[in-house]
C-alpha cells in the first residue's frame, strides 16, 4: 500500500519486490535510498538501480572527504543488508595536473579497489583523459551492425518511409545516445566516422537524413530548453538572460575542453536561435 499526498493505493502482497515494469518502482527506489546521500559538498552519489557511483572533487591533495564518503557508503550498504561486490568495483582518476603523483587505491573491507583507465557508465565509455575515441568506436560498431538489417529490409523492397522509421529507431538512436555529453569534444576524425554511417544509410534508403551535427544541435537545444523551463534543475542557474533579455549569458571557460562541453555549447545554440 502506498500513500502519496491524499491518495491511497490498493493493497498488494509481494514477496519478490516490485514487479518488473511497475510504475511505482522508481518511486519506491527513491524512497528506499533517500538516506544514501553525499555527506560532503565536494562529493556526489549517483544512484541507478544496482550501479552506484561516487564522484569526488579532490583539491589540494586532500582525499579525506572522498575516502570518508566511500567508507560511509560501504557502511550504509551493510546496514541495509546490501552486498557490495569489491571485485566489480572500479575507480578511475581524472588528473590533469602537470606534476602527477601515484594514487593509492581505495580499500573496502580489506580489499583494494582496482584503478582503471576507462570505464563504462550507463552505456557511455569514459576515459581518464576525457577523450571520446573509445566511446565513438563502440557506437560505430553498434551502428554498423544495424546497417546490415537496413540492407536486408531494402532487399525486401520495403518503402523508404518504413526504412526511415527503422533507421531512426535503431541507427539514429545509437548515434545520438548521450550525444550532448560527448560529441562536443570529439575529434574531427571521429565525427567523420560517424557521418559516414549516416551517408551510408542515406544511400541505402535513398532519402536525405539529418547529419550528425544537426542531431547534436537539436538535442542540445531540446535539453537546454528543458533545463530553462525547470527551475528545480541543478543547472538552471547557468542559463541566465543578459539585461537585454535577448541572449543568454555565456559560460566563462579557460580550457577548450570546457568550451566544447555541453553547457557552453547549449548556450551558443540557444543564442543562435534567438538571433
Amino acid at each position: 500500500m502506498l500513500f502519496l499526498y491524499s491518495l491511497i493505493s490498493s493493497a498488494t502482497t509481494l514477496n519478490t519486490g516490485a514487479p518488473q515494469g511497475c510504475v511505482l518502482s522508481p518511486l519506491l527506489f527513491t524512497l528506499l535510498t533517500h538516506d544514501c546521500a553525499a555527506m560532503h559538498s565536494s562529493n556526489h552519489i549517483i544512484k541507478f538501480t544496482d550501479d552506484t557511483t561516487v564522484v569526488g572533487l579532490i583539491s589540494k591533495n586532500d582525499e579525506s572527504a572522498y575516502r570518508e564518503e566511500v567508507q560511509r557508503l560501504t557502511s550504509w550498504c551493510k546496514n541495509n543488508k546490501l552486498s557490495l561486490n569489491v571485485e566489480k568495483t572500479k575507480e578511475m582518476v581524472v588528473d590533469f595536473r602537470r606534476a602527477q603523483s601515484d594514487h593509492s587505491p581505495l580499500n573496502i573491507d580489506g580489499s583494494n579497489v582496482k584503478i582503471v583507465k576507462s570505464t563504462k557508465f550507463l552505456g557511455v565509455h569514459l576515459v581518464e583523459d576525457l577523450t571520446w575515441s573509445l566511446n565513438t568506436s563502440s557506437i560505430t560498431r553498434k551502428a554498423q551492425q544495424c546497417l546490415y538489417f537496413l540492407r536486408r529490409l531494402r532487399k525486401a523492397h520495403l518503402p523508404p518511409t518504413i526504412l526511415t522509421i527503422f533507421y531512426r529507431g535503431t541507427i539514429e538512436s545509437i548515434l545520438s545516445s548521450c550525444i550532448t555529453a560527448w560529441f562536443g569534444n570529439c575529434t574531427v576524425s571521429d565525427r567523420k566516422t560517424l557521418q559516414r554511417i549516416v551517408r551510408t544509410a542515406e544511400k541505402i534508403i535513398g532519402v536525405s537524413l539529418p547529419s550528425i551535427m544537426d542531431l547534436y544541435s537539436t538535442r542540445c537545444i531540446c535539453k537546454a530548453n528543458s533545463i530553462v523551463d525547470d527551475p528545480t534543475h541543478p543547472s538552471h542557474t547557468l542559463f541566465t538572460l543578459l539585461p537585454s533579455g535577448k541572449r543568454y549569458r555565456s559560460v566563462r571557460t579557460h580550457t577548450t575542453r570546457l568550451l566544447n562541453s555541453f553547457f557552453p555549447q547549449a548556450i551558443r545554440c540557444l543564442n543562435r536561435d534567438l538571433n
